[in-house]
């Protein structure tokens, strides 16, 4: 080895890194529960070693693109840094997708591997389609239960006496494609290495105040990168314990809180409010956890106050990011909650971000532009796609397609995605500030706001709302609330009663499909 690649060696600290780390300063301590399967940070470690030369040993190299369908598991904590350790390059698939949606993804990324649960195959098999570059399928089997016919087992691949790789991965080199969620348009898929991953992850935990005796639940999916990479791996890094469950399942994730003495926990608003609905939470001792982060959307102020009374020693921050920064941008902890709830915070440790007009200048505080930002968490850009990346990176900043403003006290606040601004009668209606006030009225569950084409006003603003159970509101009563707060033109044109939100596994309001699915009455 020359001398330089030898100063590379000793200097480097990458993704795949993280375990063995860990393991070195805290073997003996629990990393990973799943389930009946607790694994110290020795075992974990080990593990991922064999994932790495389990990798090697199914030909796998340095920049294959291996896809990983999967709902939450010890298995997937495991390959989310032995592929990292490999050089492999992971890409994580939603789980929910419909065969033709994830032949996009394998087709797109051009995956030479596949690594999928059990009981996924079916639609995993419906997916390849032969234009797909698919040569290699493993499975995540049960040990009772092999792999089919024609799949690679890979809890036997884990048996593997190899020597696990050792590559000479770059800070920069591609080491993950995340897939945006598509809730406007086609997935894109977003490069990171481990330079955006492990700078992002320094942000999170010294904006989140993460500490290496944390008990966490992660019951998001893991195909997401909040629950991944803003919470998964910073846990592993920190050499904090971690809590895996399937779903986020209100009782499940109660009665786990109060097993484990659970400390942390992140959720989506949407999860927030199903934990205080449900029956078992007056039932179990949740005294243990003091941290609660929140994302994908702002939390409603009266949810926010019913938190802090019914849970009184929880500190809550929120999260606001987006996949593209891997994905911390800003947090608003504890101690600004009630003085400026609703605001996404302020700028985390390695981000800069700016309000820009549609010149790309700054403007001043209290005026709404476009959010943008500089950081070594973003990618490296769209996969395939110059133009989109293009279109992103301008004047030296990343454009996050969200509008927001700073206020006087230097928070930042979103105001909507551009492609949710409603423009009614030539006034532009932030969507969120009509669901505050929704979320004001006591018989309102759960509440959407967006825009329909209009033959006079262009688009008008309309909501759809899920009341709380044994309420019974009207179409006018809920008008009539809205006209309390708002100006007329803010005002629901209509109001659409419904069962249930569509979202996404992570927790995001799909408009896109209230959209679809509504039309102005005749």
């Amino acid at each position: 080895m020359s001398l330089e690649d030898s100063i590379r060696a000793a200097r480097g600290h990458g993704l795949g890194d993280i375990p063995r780390r860990s393991a070195r300063r805290y073997p003996d301590k629990v990393a990973i529960i799943d389930g009946d399967v607790t694994l110290t940070f020795s075992e974990f470690d080990d593990l991922v070693d064999r994932a790495a030369a389990a990798l090697s040993d199914n030909g796998f190299g340095p920049g294959d693109r291996v896809a990983l369908l999967a709902r939450n598991c010890w298995q997937y904590a495991v390959l989310a840094f032995a592929t990292a350790r490999a050089a492999v390059v992971l890409v994580p698939v939603n789980f929910m997708l419909t065969a033709e949606e994830i032949a996009y993804i394998l087709r797109h990324c051009r995956a030479t591997g596949f690594i999928v649960e059990a009981d996924l195959i079916t639609v995993a098999e419906d997916a390849m389609s032969p234009d797909t570059s698919v040569a290699t399928k493993m499975a995540i089997a049960e040990a009772e239960s092999p792999a089919p016919s024609g799949w690679v087992d890979f809890e036997q691949c884990l048996a593997t006496t190899s020597s696990p790789p050792n590559p000479d991965v770059d800070d920069d080199q591609l080491l993950r494609v995340m897939y945006t969620s598509g809730t406007e348009s086609r997935p894109k898929g977003v490069m990171h290495s481990s330079r955006t991953l492990m700078w992002q992850y320094v942000s999170s935990i010294t904006a989140g105040s993460m500490a290496v005796d944390d008990v966490e639940i992660h019951s998001l999916p893991l195909y997401h990168c909040a629950q991944l990479d803003n919470f998964l791996a910073t846990d592993v890094y920190l050499g904090a314990t971690s809590i895996i469950l399937p779903r986020p399942d209100p009782e499940a994730v109660l009665r786990t809180i109060e097993r484990y003495a659970v400390t942390n926990y992140f959720a989506p608003p949407t999860v927030w409010i199903s934990l205080l609905r449900s029956p078992v939470f007056d039932q179990v001792d949740l005294s243990s956890l003091r941290k609660g982060y929140y994302g994908a959307s702002a939390m409603p102020t009266e949810i926010l106050h019913e938190i802090r009374h019914r849970l009184p020693n929880l500190q809550l921050w929120n999260f606001y990011g987006q996949t593209e920064i891997a994905p911390l941008a800003s947090a608003l902890g504890p101690e600004e909650q009630e003085a400026h709830a609703g605001a996404a915070g302020r700028p985390v440790l390695n981000v800069e971000t700016a309000i820009l007009d549609e010149s790309d200048e700054p403007v001043p505080a209290g005026t709404i532009g476009e959010i943008a930002h500089r950081s070594p968490h973003l990618m490296l850009g769209y996969l395939d796609d110059p133009g989109k990346t293009a279109e992103a990176f301008r004047a030296g900043w990343f454009h996050s397609g969200d509008l927001g403003f700073y206020d006087d006290a230097g928070l930042l606040h979103v105001v909507d995605r551009k492609k949710d601004m409603i423009k009614t009668g030539g006034e532009n209606v932030a969507s969120r500030e009509v669901e505050e006030v929704l979320y004001l009225h006591a018989g309102v569950e759960e509440a959407a706001v967006f825009g329909l084409e209009h033959p006079v006003w262009v688009e008008a603003v309309v909501a759809a709302v899920v009341l709380r159970q044994g309420a019974d509101l009207s179409e006018d009563e809920v008008l009539a609330h809205c006209r309390t707060h708002l100006a007329g033109f803010k005002t629901p044109k209509h109001v659409f009663f419904v069962s249930e939100l569509p979202k996404n596994p992570s927790g995001k309001l799909l408009k896109r499909d209230l959209r679809q699915r509504f039309s102005l009455p005749s």
